[in-house]
């Protein structure tokens, strides 16, 4: 066991005394903070790491002292730096890192994304995602919970039909051509972008080859809200708050934006790159 699972479950045993000291049931305190009772189980027996906001909200739903929350507060940052190492947060598991990306899909209405190379998470296919998984596990050497981790994402996915969400994507043209799986499986997943981009809440953009770019695509982010920007390098996941680093994702988000082909003109191109790989498949 690492020191950083270690730490996990010193941190999530400190929860548990705390909601059993208050006299409340795991289901009681999701109730009264409006969680599902299976984070409040996750985030006890280190499944899941906590958040800032997760021990702020634990502590105020129990009536914590203040330094007793400062100190929690402490522990949760400390986790929390070091989770952002990919191989450390792989070796915890690949479905937390789900259930964690679907607690902060929860408290995000807007969404803004841009991908170089991969699809979105949220928009992946159950075989494009186990293909990309299995490539994860053996980079990362991560504990083997493919199956899990897919249906997690595809839980993660019923956020799209939420009307009061707004998502937008942008892709270059490569990175629906870049072969993360099989060529029958690629051309699931085309068809399932072609159905997505028509949801009503949901802008996908497809950045045609043909075009110059604003500037080099050479990480993905994600942008929730106008809280916070995740980037993700080959090693780290970087979460940026500060103002001028969210004006500047902001910023480089609208500029492959404007040269991106939405709508029948997306999806002219996305027909395109699907005639290729109907090319690819035997019949």
């Amino acid at each position: 066991m690492t020191s950083f699972q270690q730490a996990r479950i010193d941190l999530g045993g400190q929860l548990r005394q705390l909601r059993e000291a208050a006299g409340l049931s795991g289901k009681e305190l999701a109730e009264r903070v409006r969680w599902q009772p299976s984070k409040v189980s996750r985030l006890e027996n280190a499944r899941q790491t906590p958040t800032e906001d997760d021990v702020v909200t634990w502590a105020q739903a129990i009536g914590a002292a203040p330094d007793l929350t400062d100190d929690l507060i402490s522990q949760a940052l400390a986790l929390q730096e070091r989770h952002d190492s990919w191989k450390q947060r792989y070796r915890s598991g690949l479905a937390a890192i789900q259930e964690d990306m679907r607690d902060l899909e929860a408290r995000t209405r807007l969404f803004r994304a841009f991908e170089p190379g991969i699809i979105m998470g949220l928009l992946q296919t159950s075989e494009y995602a186990r293909h990309v998984f299995r490539k994860v596990k053996r980079l990362y050497s991560a504990a083997d919970q493919i199956d899990a981790a897919v249906r997690v994402r595809m839980q993660r996915q019923e956020i799209l039909y939420d009307r009061g969400r707004t998502f937008r994507f942008v892709v270059p043209e490569s990175a629906l051509r870049t072969m993360l799986a099989p060529a029958d499986v690629m051309r699931g997943q085309i068809d399932r972008l072609l159905a997505v981009s028509t949801l009503p809440n949901v802008e996908f953009g497809v950045i045609p080859a043909e075009t110059e770019l604003p500037s080099a695509p050479i990480n993905g982010f994600w942008i929730y809200n106008d809280a916070m920007v995740g980037v993700a390098t080959m090693t780290k996941d970087l979460v940026l708050r500060e103002p001028d680093d969210l004006a500047f994702y902001v910023q480089a988000f609208d500029d492959f934006a404007k040269v991106a082909a939405f709508d029948e003109n997306g999806r002219e191109v996305m027909m395109r790159i699907l005639h290729a790989y109907r090319k690819q498949v035997p019949h």
